[in-house]
């Protein structure tokens, strides 16, 4: 039987919209102490109108910011002491954007951002908030792609994946002794407003990109994004991806991989291939 929550605390990232946002409302609601991590006061704002005094904004939290780090973990862990609790139950990554772009085209400065935000960044939370997870009996939920399979035009967010699947399955081995488990939520098309910044980004870039580097792209590029459109129009709702985060969360015994969202499973599938099969179907497809 899951275990129903009684105020355990739990520590979410990137929680000012979609995801973050979705899964920190609903853990409160269901009974969690929520510490919401957002970079900008004006979303700390928007989740104290929320009315949930179980649900503590954090800011600010820019992960990129090592003194962010520090001082929220300080703040999270005197708020754990006021409220009585023992530690963290969880701590939940889930900060981090991506952009479309061939890999020839990053923008390697944006992309430098994303990897300290995704990895370097949620590499500093885990390392500081470990002891708080010891004292918790806690886990650590991974929020990522639903693949480790190479995609084209969205490597500034697989890449980061690859490297954070590296990261938590590492992780799982050397906690096992305090019983630390890594569980990475792989998530496929969640509609979050970050579909449609990314689609502003992506028609700025055509006007921006030399036209020498963009010119063999752009009917390739076009073409992709009238198939991202269909897949938009399917894309499954952010709520569906915090219940899947509180059942991961109130088992006794959580998988370490969870899928949720429109075509997460059939992603997942290609990595029962060896990689040589994977990577012949997604070039036939692209």
């Amino acid at each position: 039987m899951p275990k129903m929550p009684d105020g355990e605390a739990v520590f979410i990232t990137g929680c000012s919209s979609g995801i973050g946002r979705a899964a920190a409302v609903y853990l409160a609601k269901q009974g969690f102490t929520v510490f919401a991590g957002v970079r900008k006061d004006r979303d700390a704002d928007s989740l104290g109108q929320l009315g949930l005094a179980n649900l503590v904004p954090i800011c600010p939290l820019d992960l990129t910011q090592s003194e962010h780090t520090r001082e929220a973990v300080m703040a999270v862990e005197k708020e754990i002491k006021a409220r009585g609790l023992a530690g963290l139950n969880a701590l939940v990554n889930n900060a981090g954007g991506g952009f479309i772009a061939p890999v020839e085209l990053i923008d390697v400065k944006k992309f430098r951002q994303e990897l300290e935000t995704r990895v370097l960044g949620s590499l500093d939370l885990v390392q500081k908030t470990l002891p708080l997870l010891r004292r918790g009996g806690g886990r650590i939920v991974w929020i990522m792609t639903p693949a480790i399979i190479p995609t084209p035009y969205v490597a500034s967010i697989h890449a980061c994946d690859f490297a954070v699947n590296c990261l938590a399955r590492t992780l799982d081995i050397e906690l096992k002794p305090w019983d630390i488990p890594q569980i990475m939520i792989r998530c496929g098309g969640i509609k979050t407003a970050a579909v449609a910044s990314s689609a502003a980004d992506l028609e700025e870039s055509f006007r921006t990109w030399s036209r020498e580097r963009f010119l063999p792209y752009k009917p390739l590029l076009f073409r992709w994004r009238e198939d991202m459109d269909r897949f938009d129009a399917k894309r499954t709702e952010p709520e569906e991806v915090a219940k899947v985060v509180f059942k991961a969360l109130c088992s006794r015994f959580p998988r370490r991989r969870y899928s949720v969202g429109h075509m997460a499973r059939a992603a997942a599938f290609l990595e029962f291939f060896p990689q040589t099969w994977a990577d012949f179907i997604l070039k036939k497809r692209f």
